[in-house]
């Protein structure tokens, strides 16, 4: 996979933001494929409001962003009514998104998050323009990087690394049992869950490791006086779904 951005194309633009959108996508467009079934996908010809790739194969539609430097936490997004609006329809896109390096123009790090990963607590609402601004009371919104789980973010370059596209496609199959969590409470419960797990930094876990995040999750959770019987009912299902190995008495292990 060539991580480095055809920068010829661009020449005729003196905005950078304009140099930018036109090197990702064609960038995107030559060298991605879906990672849902492996074919090409092409970009879309006009600027749609929802999805700016789509797979002519098995029609998922993604939506790109670029970051310069780092990945950092966090993603700026447009307004935040309309994400949340997003999140509840049904076309709302799975995520592209690029990071470069802006001395050189090379691609860093190219990952997708798939759009059963995205839950209103993962959305964070910007505070509105000042009353001078242009759009005075617009509200922005900001996708929050740092709560996703670490399966939700599927590398096709790490660190200036391709990842092989066998890996891609296995990653993505990993996690498409969230979709049929159609309620989003349910689905947070899942993901708070997964991110526990993530924060173990180990392989195989206990019951009892995951426990140790009672208190977090009743902080995220203050209506369930259950937390312990949530956990293993998150469990229960990880494993259910091929996530998660069941070990022995109390102890699990990541597929």
């Amino acid at each position: 996979m060539n991580t480095n951005f055809n920068n010829q194309i661009a020449n005729q633009y003196t905005s950078n933001s304009q140099k930018i959108r036109v090197l990702t996508e064609d960038w995107v467009d030559r060298e991605i494929f879906c990672p849902a079934c492996g074919n090409n996908i092409d970009n879309y010809e006009n600027n749609r409001p929802v999805a700016d790739f789509f797979c002519p194969t098995c029609k998922e539609e993604y939506e790109l962003k670029s970051k310069k430097n780092s990945i950092g936490s966090k993603i700026v997004d447009g307004a935040y009514k309309t994400m949340i609006e997003r999140l509840q329809s049904n076309n709302n896109p799975n995520f592209f998104l690029l990071n470069y390096n802006i001395k050189n123009y090379s691609i860093q790090n190219f990952f997708v998050i798939p759009k059963h990963f995205f839950v209103p607590e993962i959305i964070e609402k910007r505070k509105p323009l000042s009353d001078t601004a242009r759009r005075a009371g617009w509200i922005g919104c900001n996708i929050l990087l740092k709560t996703i789980p670490q399966t939700g973010k599927i590398f096709y370059i790490k660190n200036q690394k391709a990842e092989s596209k066998s890996k891609v496609l296995n990653d993505w199959q990993k996690t498409l049992f969230l979709r049929e969590q159609k309620e989003p409470l349910s689905k947070g419960w899942v993901l708070d869950v997964m991110n526990c797990i993530d924060r173990l930094e180990k392989n195989e876990f206990k019951l009892d490791e995951v426990y140790n995040f009672e208190k977090d999750l009743e902080l995220k959770h203050p209506g369930n006086n259950h937390v312990k019987d949530k956990i293993r009912q998150q469990l229960q299902l990880l494993r259910d779904k091929g996530y998660l190995s069941f070990v022995s008495r109390g102890k699990y292990k990541l597929n």
